[in-house]
């Protein structure tokens, strides 16, 4: 939770569960109920049960005062000493979540950013993200979603405390006039009334049932820059990330997996575990067996005490070699491949192209890395069952931790931390059964914490990708057809098998399906082809792979067109002003053509999540390896929330996007990954940063997502400037398999 300076800190993670809990009945959008002595504005609020005595003591309700807050899955909520709560259905990964929506709040609320605390919102129905179908927070879609939603939910409580105000004095409301938390009658100068003392009789008003929300020119602080709410927390340590979690008589957890992905537990010798000291038990669970300790350390050297025979058949004989080969043959067959998009018919064209061009690329498995290792805290209270822990997907989650536990899901509470990390990640809940079974036999709380070769080596990895990428010129030199067969595990088959039943797997055609530009004859292929592991969404997912592959060959075409890769796209693109508005912005701030000696310039274009953005990375080659000097970035998101917060993910996405195109993959061998830590998997050191210059375009369209976007251009970018300077194309990633870094 992050809570006003005047205040003080109160981090999530002791984030508010009241003494007392009530139940409410489903409601639709924002209903309002009297609830001690606040006013309490929800969205389809379902029932929670009780919490346990030992959980409440540990955590103040939402807002100190005489008001007790009963529900920790409302949204809004206004106490009557004039303390604002929003709780929040969304997970806190770095993105400025916390910022981002109560921003929307404050101003339709009519009160400023600080006045409003965030707290964990826990897992619950209602907390439906509306573009995906579940609580989750991923595909950078926060704010999309809820843009509309939580900004009524402000303007919607604001109007019922106006309603409140008039009634008691009176007067109409259209007298009347709201502002930094108070409402004040215009006719009678300085005669106000707070929030805090309205909310009591606001929570029994009828709202009317239409409520007109800002036109964007009057707002005051939507697209204005403002400093995070989770920044002091995150300053003076008070924030708690899941790894900071302790509980009463806590004790911690270290898991060993089988080294071959896939295998199992044969046996077990523990006797030498057990004789560690400080060592408590040795549980078997179902990836694994976990060493609990008094300490982490002694967990750890437990662990490593133990004897364990692994069951490794049928797992040990996957490598990247045998991978790449199912591939390549699933490339060639095409056998089952859905179409994504048919305009015109390609292959007929390409068969009477003058000229054809045809390229092969290819994309690793990659591990996400998160700087926060997984981890997963559990404990027992009675009948209940306490999570702590990062997670995109707290719904999930819950359901997991219950089946882990052999207990309803309503009995389960997840307590959302913190995460140090999300990027895909923290949607997968393979770590969360482990704590629960270690807690459950021992019956105190337990943390189980992966090492970080336990976290790289047993990632859900994003998918390897196989790539065939064909155009076809007329005799002019026309582009008349363009095609791109995709060879891919599906990461949706396994999360939602019903999706791609009968459907292509969306987030396997991004940034493909929606190819931008002018061509008579377009054609993407999708083939599914397994390859005998789980694989995950990782930042930006489809988007960086088919962006790598659009835009790397994109430039190919140019390149045998004897036409500036530039010029080339903006010709190409003379009916997509949003796109070529972005490739205009970035080349111009980036003084396309007019590098420096000894600096190459490529440049790459994509829309992903309703924004629209290009990249233009200024390279050097020094002694055989590329060195990024500059990456110049144009970005048309729509509304702006908050600048600075759009400029951070921008940083944020091409430091991460530009660590995996230089050095990441993973190699398997035997069934074994061989990358352990990051002196094996490198990631950009802060001298290695290159410059970023950040260039948002004005624009009122609805909100796009940030999150993501920046990571997929940044390697099809460096690519093509990399051509420029050595006449050489890379077609595969990462640029480290080259020699290149």
């Amino acid at each position: 939770m992050t809570s006003r300076s005047d205040r003080g800190h109160d981090p999530l993670g002791r984030a508010a569960v009241s003494q007392e809990t009530g139940k409410l009945t489903r409601r639709d959008f924002l209903h309002a109920g009297a609830v001690g002595g606040g006013l309490l504005i929800s969205v389809s609020i379902t029932g929670c049960g009780d919490k346990p005595a030992d959980v409440v003591a540990e955590k103040p309700t939402a807002a100190a005062g005489p008001g007790k807050f009963v529900q920790q899955n409302a949204w809004l909520a206004i106490n009557t000493n004039g303390d604002i709560t929003y709780f929040s259905p969304f997970s806190e990964m770095g993105q400025g979540v916390y910022t981002s929506i109560p921003t929307l709040i404050a101003e339709e609320l009519e009160v400023p950013l600080w006045r409003i605390d965030v707290a964990d919102g826990g897992s619950d129905p209602a907390h439906v993200n509306d573009l995906l179908g579940v609580q989750v927070t991923g595909g950078s879609t926060a704010v999309r979603a809820m843009y509309t939603k939580f900004r009524r939910a402000g303007a919607e409580a604001r109007v019922r405390l106006m309603m409140a105000a008039a009634d008691r004095w009176q007067v109409s409301v259209d007298e009347l006039v709201a502002k930094d938390g108070a409402v004040y009658r215009q006719d009678v100068p300085g005669e106000s009334l707070s929030y805090g003392e309205l909310a009591e009789a606001a929570a029994g008003i009828e709202a009317p049932a239409e409520i007109p929300l800002k036109p964007n020119a009057e707002f005051r602080q939507i697209g204005k820059s403002t400093s995070r709410t989770d920044t002091p927390a995150k300053t003076d340590g008070t924030a708690q990330f899941g790894i900071d979690v302790r509980r009463p008589n806590q004790l911690y957890g270290s898991i060993i997996m089988c080294p071959v992905l896939g295998g199992t537990v044969a046996g077990l010798n523990e006797l030498a575990a057990r004789e560690v000291p400080g060592v408590v038990d040795v549980v078997l669970v179902g990836n694994g067996v976990v060493v609990v300790a008094e300490h982490f350390w002694q967990a750890k050297l437990g662990r490593d005490a133990l004897e364990v025979r692994w069951a490794t058949e049928g797992h040990d004989q996957l490598d990247n070699a045998a991978i790449r080969a199912g591939l390549a043959k699933a490339a060639e067959a095409m056998a089952g491949a859905q179409n994504a998009r048919e305009d015109g018919d390609a292959d007929a064209a390409l068969a009477a192209a003058d000229t054809r061009l045809d390229a092969v690329y290819e994309l690793p498995l990659l591990a996400h890395a998160t700087m926060e290792p997984m981890n997963c805290t559990a404990e027992f209270l009675g009948d209940q069952l306490h999570v702590w822990v990062g997670t995109q997907v707290q719904g999930i989650a819950q359901a997991v931790a219950a089946s882990a536990a052999g207990l309803a899901p309503e009995n389960v509470t997840i307590h959302t931390t913190f995460l140090g990390g999300g990027f895909g990640r923290r949607l997968e809940v393979d770590f969360i059964p482990a704590a629960v079974n270690a807690a459950q036999k021992i019956g105190r709380p337990v943390q189980v914490v992966w090492t970080r070769e336990d976290d790289m080596t047993h990632d859900i990895y994003r998918p390897p990708a196989y790539d065939t990428a064909s155009a076809g010129f007329d005799a002019d030199g026309n582009l008349t057809a363009w095609k791109l067969d995709i060879v891919a595990p599906s990461i949706t088959a396994r999360w939602a098998p019903a999706v791609v039943e009968d459907a292509i797997d969306p987030f396997a055609i991004e940034a493909a399906a929606n190819y931008p530009y002018a061509v008579p004859n377009v054609l993407v292929r999708f083939q599914r082809h397994e390859i005998g592991i789980d694989v995950g969404y990782w930042r930006s997912v489809s988007h960086a792979t088919n962006c790598f592959v659009a835009e790397s060959f994109m430039d190919e075409l140019a390149n045998a067109s004897r036409t500036d890769p530039y010029e080339y796209r903006k010709r190409l693109l003379a009916d997509k002003p949003l796109w070529r508005n972005v490739l205009e912005l970035a080349a111009e701030k980036a003084s396309w053509g007019n590098a420096p000696d000894g600096i190459y310039q490529g440049i790459a274009l994509m829309e992903g999540y309703n924004t629209y953005m290009s990249q233009v990375a200024d390279i050097s080659v020094r002694g055989g390896k590329i060195k990024v000097e500059k990456i110049t970035c144009a970005v048309d998101c729509g509304q702006v929330i908050n600048p600075s917060g759009v400029r951070a993910q921008v940083q944020s996405a091409v430091i991460f996007g530009l660590s995996a195109a230089l050095w990441g993959q993973i190699d398997i061998d035997g069934g074994r990954v061989r990358q352990q830590n990051f002196d094996t998997m490198r990631a950009l050191r802060i001298n290695e940063i290159p410059e970023i210059d950040i260039h948002i375009v004005d624009s009122d369209r609805d909100p796009g997502g940030m999150g993501e976007p920046a990571t997929a251009l940044v390697a099809p970018a460096v690519a093509n400037a990399y051509y420029k300077a050595r006449f050489e194309r890379i077609r595969s990633l990462p640029f480290s398999a080259h020699g290149l870094a």
